[in-house]
């Protein structure tokens, strides 16, 4: 049977297409990430005791993890169109909430809003491979992906910079004007995908224990991601406490300008999506868990508050994200391959999955951060690695069609 989208797919994904799905999923995978760097003084605002700070940021966390679970599998059920700008319009409400609170209760509730509604970008991300070709999906998937990774990465110092000008309540503002903003240009030039899927809601969050049971590379994938995740949020939540400590004692300015650094790890997105399209997932698989294990290996070679320390724990955190997007994007692009009509159920379970391997990463993190330094917590780090590495050992190399 032939879906609604196959007849826009040859021609909704120009480049110019690409750069707005890209662009769009950067700007809403933001939002998850502004309120970081920000804690301390929203917490002081609102009233929120400081050993509970935390919560700002988990509580958008906890959205988000629900939200890849509850909310993403319509995209398997709903038009996309219409569920992304639903979306957008509830994030868009969620973040004047957030800028428009006072006291702790609403300001809570808000977050974990903002991480619900921003599941919109793992439903942006699937359509975007359902209007590419076979032959290109890899190359849009890791552009639409390299968008994401930006958006990620400049949050934090983009947000930063606001409040250092103005109130932490703008950064919520601007971001929600932004969100209007993307809102209309989607409605535009976003083209109707209507899924063949015809299942009742229950029956749809039911058929996730099913795929997850059944579909081998899923399983497999989501392994490699949750190592590669959870190694780099255990990283970003222990370097800035690295560099603003006695070694290094960089001011918040510095970190921001360091946490900038690791954008350029980026540029894996396009670059693995090319080599997916062209059958070389394995090497770029092994090629991103190696990566990430030299990340945290190269951070001991120089004295720890050195300068050739400072310039190798930069290239390390390049290195990382290159390592990270190259395998997201190389296991995108096999996860998508097992289904259209499962893509949006999939990519659910995928992110859910490794997301909680990230706050795994981020509280180890800070614990071992706090018993045994960085030597400690890059030690966990490797280990990581390592285990990605033993078992991507046990994968089985695809067989080869002799020819006729």
């Amino acid at each position: 049977m032939t879906t609604h989208s196959q007849p826009a797919a040859k021609s909704a994904m120009s480049a110019g297409m690409t750069f707005v799905m890209a662009a769009a999923c950067g700007l809403v995978a933001a939002n998850l990430y502004y309120s970081q760097p920000l804690a301390g003084p929203i917490a002081a605002s609102i009233g929120l005791p400081a050993h509970a700070t935390g919560l700002i940021v988990t509580l958008t966390q906890i959205g988000y993890g629900l939200g890849l679970l509850l909310i993403v599998p319509l995209g398997d059920l709903l038009e996309n169109r219409r569920l992304i700008l639903i979306m957008m319009g509830a994030v868009t409400a969620a973040l004047i909430a957030a800028g428009l609170s006072n006291s702790v209760v609403p300001f809570l509730a808000a977050s974990l809003a903002i991480g619900l509604a921003s599941t919109s970008v793992q439903m942006i991300v699937p359509f975007a491979a359902s209007l590419a070709p076979d032959a290109s999906r890899g190359r849009v998937v890791g552009n639409v992906m390299s968008g994401l990774m930006v958006g990620i990465m400049m949050a934090r110092p983009v947000a930063s910079f606001i409040a250092r000008f103005a109130s932490w309540h703008h950064v919520f503002f601007v971001s929600a004007a932004i969100m209007v903003l993307l809102a209309l240009v989607l409605a535009v030039k976003l083209p109707k995908r209507v899924p063949q899927t015809r299942l009742s809601y229950p029956a749809l969050i039911a058929s996730l224990s099913t795929l997850y049971a059944t579909q081998p590379v899923l399983r497999r994938r989501a392994f490699y991601q949750t190592c590669q995740f959870a190694a780099f949020s255990l990283f970003w939540t222990v370097t800035p406490l690295v560099l603003a400590g006695p070694a290094f004692q960089l001011t918040q300015a510095g970190i921001a300008i360091f946490a900038l650094v690791g954008v350029a790890g980026a540029i894996a997105s396009p670059i693995a999506g090319r080599l997916a399209d062209r059958n070389l997932s394995r090497p770029a698989t092994i090629t991103g868990i190696v990566a990430t294990a030299i990340a945290f290996l190269i951070t001991h070679i120089a004295p720890e508050g050195s300068t050739v320390a400072l310039i190798l724990l930069g290239l390390g955190a390049v290195m990382l994200d290159f390592g990270v997007t190259m395998t997201m994007v190389i296991s995108q692009r096999a996860i998508y391959g097992l289904g259209a009509d499962l893509r949006a159920r999939l990519n659910g379970l995928f992110m859910a999955t490794f997301f909680m391997g990230g706050a795994v990463g981020s509280a180890v993190g800070a614990w071992a951060f706090a018993e045994g330094g960085w030597l400690l917590a890059s030690m966990i780090g490797l280990t990581l690695a390592v285990v990605n590495f033993l078992y991507f050992l046990t994968e089985k190399r695809p067989q080869l069609v002799p020819a006729e």
